[in-house]
């Protein structure tokens, strides 16, 4: 099938992390799950592929605050692809548990995937490893973090568990270099994710621990998180490290540099996670129970930009920009031309938003909802009497299929992408949610059903975008 875009800056997207893909294996992986979805996609008119970050995750499986800023998650390898290279036998597959099907648990498919990781890792040949190892592209990074992953093993440590940590290294690099060559043959660009933050127990703050807010036994002086606000009524404490920008400014920005030009390498076009923390960061002293009592503090602004553009070149990005935005974050955005997000569940809650359709600007990303909303069914049911009536005064809509009523007025908007979660494709209600901010756990373990990707949703998400100019059939497509 072949397809062009009327316009090359607007088209219409799915946010969908790779381990919410459906599959047997417990989580989804970069297998043939993928393909799947990417046929779906295509069909659909769909342009463009949002993931979250794709690094190893933290605290509670979140893929943000990584334990490292440039490594890639082991368990989005995929078992089937591991097979077909010859890695593993077919029974290691036709052994594997009987996992959940419709969520991760994270527990028993990190037992499993380890098993048949090292299962792998016995069966490959140590001299493309080595090759690996020494390439340039790896670097920045790829010591660092064999030698922090060999280490968070305990008695296994050294140098096997270091080799064999790069092998998962090198796994998952093939494996999303195949699944990125998949998307883009299908006209579609990958949207991934950085998060801005860094976690204290990371290869990163272990290898460059001048460059963050430390004292002299390594515990941080202040940490990250938000003032209150939509999500939180005290805010959000995350507790990162927070990064020492004159230091990082000295060395030129270096180690930034280098993070932008890895995620670059996996995806087409990245988005920053809480964008505002370049103008100004909230810094919360050691200690304290909540983020409330916490201050702005300049950050590097422009100056990080402009030194990462003379390096790279033109930057392919969009900011996180939500929660409270001030002069200096509106006008950093100004001056780099960077698009930010307007998320429509956020529109009606006071008159005239600047989340409201009407309101938008071509040079911003729509969104019904993100991994950090409620699903559009979940958010309407929760919403007042009187909110649920703006909402249905608005759209022109009964409410009756409000998710399919908030996808038409992202893709009607004069914003150049407009991306939607998979679950709002599906109508899923609150039982979908990917994540729940400021609450301890219990997210990030959603995955989409075997029945997920329907002719029926596609055929109306391809007609969407053929309305709003977002995708455009060519006429080998209308002839044939």
């Amino acid at each position: 099938m072949q397809h062009r875009k009327t316009d090359p800056g607007r088209g219409a997207g799915v946010l969908l992390h790779p381990t919410s893909l459906p599959g047997r294996f417990g989580i989804g992986d970069l297998g043939p799950g993928v393909d799947r979805f990417l046929d779906w996609a295509e069909s659909a008119g769909q342009t463009i592929w949002q993931v979250l970050p794709l690094g190893p995750t933290g605290y509670g499986n979140a893929p943000y605050g990584s334990p490292s800023a440039f490594a890639g998650n082991p368990l989005l390898i995929s078992p089937e692809c591991l097979r077909d290279e010859g890695l593993l036998p077919q029974s290691a597959l036709d052994s594997a548990p009987v996992f959940p099907d419709d969520r991760v648990d994270f527990g028993a498919v990190i037992a499993w995937k380890e098993k048949i990781l090292r299962q792998a890792f016995a069966r490959f040949p140590r001299r493309d490893l080595e090759a690996f190892t020494r390439a340039p592209e790896q670097a920045d990074w790829l010591s660092d973090w064999t030698r922090f992953a060999a280490r968070r093993k305990g008695g296994s440590a050294g140098a096997e568990e270091a080799a064999y940590q790069a092998f998962l290294q090198l796994l998952f690099l093939r494996q999303w270099g195949r699944v990125r060559r998949a998307a883009n043959d299908r006209g579609i660009s990958v949207l991934g994710d950085i998060p801005i933050y860094v976690a204290l127990d990371s290869a990163d703050v272990e290898a460059h621990p001048e460059l963050f807010a430390l004292d002299a036994q390594g515990r941080p002086t202040s940490v990250s998180g938000v003032p209150p606000d939509y999500f939180s009524e005290t805010g959000q404490l995350w507790g990162n490290p927070l990064y020492r920008w004159d230091r990082i400014e000295e060395e030129g920005f270096a180690w930034w540099i280098a993070r932008l030009r890895a995620n670059l390498r996996l995806c087409d076009l990245v988005r920053i996670d809480h964008f505002r923390g370049f103008a100004s960061y909230w810094s919360v002293p050691v200690g304290e129970k909540t983020a409330a009592n916490g201050r702005w503090l300049p950050g590097p602004g422009r100056k990080l930009f402009d030194a990462a553009r003379v390096a790279l070149g033109d930057l392919p990005i969009v900011a996180e920009d939500l929660g409270l935005i001030e002069g200096d974050v509106r006008e950093l955005l100004s001056v780099l031309g960077i698009p930010g997000m307007k998320v429509l569940q956020f529109a009606f809650y006071e008159p005239d938003s600047e989340y409201l359709p009407h309101r938008h600007v071509p040079n911003s990303v729509v969104y019904t909802g993100t991994h950090d909303n409620d699903t559009a069914r979940g958010w309407y049911a929760a919403l007042k009497v009187e909110e649920r009536e703006r909402v249905r005064d608005y759209l022109g809509s009964d409410g009756s299929e409000i998710h399919w009523d908030l996808i038409r007025a992202a893709y009607a908007s004069v914003a150049r992408s407009a991306i939607v979660p998979l679950q709002d494709v599906l109508g899923l209600g609150s039982e979908a949610r990917m994540n729940t901010p400021a609450r301890p756990g219990g997210n990030w373990s959603w995955r989409a059903g075997a029945d997920a990707f329907r002719r029926e949703d596609a055929a109306r998400l391809r007609r969407m975008a053929i309305l709003s100019g977002r995708y455009h059939e060519d006429e080998k497509e209308r002839s044939g």
